[in-house]
């Protein structure tokens, strides 16, 4: 039933319906505070993932 259901177009009407509810100024800003959001939660994971495997016999 939803084999094909995000089409590249359905990508475009997006991006096209948060530039217009965001602005063009906002979007930069966005984008880098999620791109350090993301880096913050993969080096938080791999530090759990390292305590773990320090505390397992």
């Amino acid at each position: 039933m939803f084999r094909n259901a995000v089409q590249p177009w359905h990508l475009l009407v997006v991006l096209v319906v948060c530039l217009l509810v965001f602005g063009s100024k906002k979007l930069p800003d966005m984008a880098r505070s999620l791109g350090k959001s993301m880096r913050i939660l993969k080096s938080e994971t791999r530090a759990l993932r390292a305590e773990d495997d320090s505390t397992t016999p």
